[in-house]
C-alpha cells in the first residue's frame, strides 16, 4: 500500500481489507514493512509492551518522537501512524497542533488521537492545518482509569448510538480514518457503512475496513496474557527464551566461543 492516504480511501471503496500493526523500533518496523503490512502504528502502547507499565498514561511526547523517528527510518512502503500521548492534545486544539507537528517532523504521516465528540473541534483544527488525523473511539486506553479498567464499550443501545454519532461527527470534522477498539462487531460494521473514511478495528469484529494488532501479541512476545481478541501466530517468547538459555549454557560449558 502506498503511503498516500488517498489510496486507503480507494481501498475502502473497492472493499479491499488492509492491515496495521504496532512497531516501536527499527528492526521490527523493518520486518513489518518487508512483510507487506499496509500501516505501522507507533502506539503509546509502547509504555506497556516495552516499558512494563500497567497502562499508557505515563508515555511522554518525547518518547513518542523518539520511537516515531527510529521507526520512520526503517519503513519504505507502509503508512506511518503515531499516537498523540495522554496530556499532549486535550487542553486545546493549538496544543494538539504543536504536538502533532513534532510527531510529523519525526516521521509520522498521520497522527491518532483518542476521544469522541469532545475531540471534534480539535480534529477540525488539525485537518485545516494539514495534519491528517485518525480518530480513536470505543475503548480508549488513555481513559482506562475513568472506565475502571480495560472494558468493552458500546454494549448498550444508548452507548452504541453515541459511538455511531461520534464516528460520524469526527469523520465530518475531517478525520481521515476512524479506529474502533473493543466494541460490538455489529456497531463497528454499522459505523463502517455510515462513514466515508476507512475504519480500523481492534477487537471490533471483521466488518471494518482494516485491522490492527499489537506486534507483541501477534508474535507471542507478550509475557502477560494477551487480550482475547488478539491472535498469536508464533510463540516467540518461548523460541527466544530457548535461544538465550542455550547461549548461556554454551558459555558456561566453554562451547562458545569456539
Amino acid at each position: 500500500m502506498s503511503k498516500n492516504i488517498g489510496n486507503w480511501d480507494k481501498a475502502k471503496r473497492e472493499g479491499r481489507k488492509l492491515s496495521f500493526i504496532t512497531a516501536y523500533d527499527h528492526p521490527f518496523a523493518r520486518m513489518a514493512d518487508a512483510a507487506g503490512l499496509d500501516g505501522i502504528l507507533i502506539g503509546d502502547s509502547l509504555g506497556m509492551m516495552i516499558g512494563g507499565a500497567p497502562d499508557t498514561l505515563g508515555v511522554s511526547l518525547e518518547q513518542m518522537e523518539y520511537h516515531t523517528a527510529i521507526v520512520a527510518k526503517a519503513v519504505q512502503k507502509a503508512l506511518i501512524m503515531a499516537d498523540l500521548p495522554f496530556g499532549s492534545f486535550e487542553e486545546s486544539p493549538a496544543q494538539a497542533f504543536a504536538a502533532s507537528a513534532r510527531l510529523m517532523k519525526a516521521g509520522a504521516e498521520i497522527v491518532k488521537l483518542e476521544g469522541g465528540a469532545p475531540m471534534v473541534e480539535t480534529v477540525a483544527f488539525l485537518s485545516a492545518r494539514a495534519v491528517p488525523v485518525c480518530a480513536h473511539i470505543g475503548l480508549t486506553p488513555q481513559h482506562v482509569r475513568q472506565f475502571g479498567g480495560f472494558k468493552r464499550q458500546g454494549k448498550t443501545p444508548e452507548a452504541a448510538e453515541r459511538l455511531i454519532e461520534d464516528a460520524i461527527a469526527l469523520a465530518q470534522a475531517g478525520a481521515r480514518m476512524v479506529l474502533m477498539e473493543a466494541i460490538p462487531a455489529d456497531v463497528a460494521a454499522e459505523i463502517t457503512r455510515r462513514v466515508s473514511v476507512p475504519t480500523i478495528g481492534i477487537g471490533a469484529g471483521p466488518g471494518t475496513d482494516a485491522q490492527v494488532l499489537v506486534l507483541h501479541d501477534v508474535l507471542g512476545l507478550n509475557m502477560d496474557r494477551a487480550p482475547g481478541f488478539a491472535r498469536t501466530y508464533i510463540n516467540g517468547a518461548a523460541l527466544m527464551q530457548e535461544a538465550l538459555t542455550k547461549y548461556a549454557e554454551d558459555v558456561r560449558a566453554s562451547k562458545f566461543p569456539e
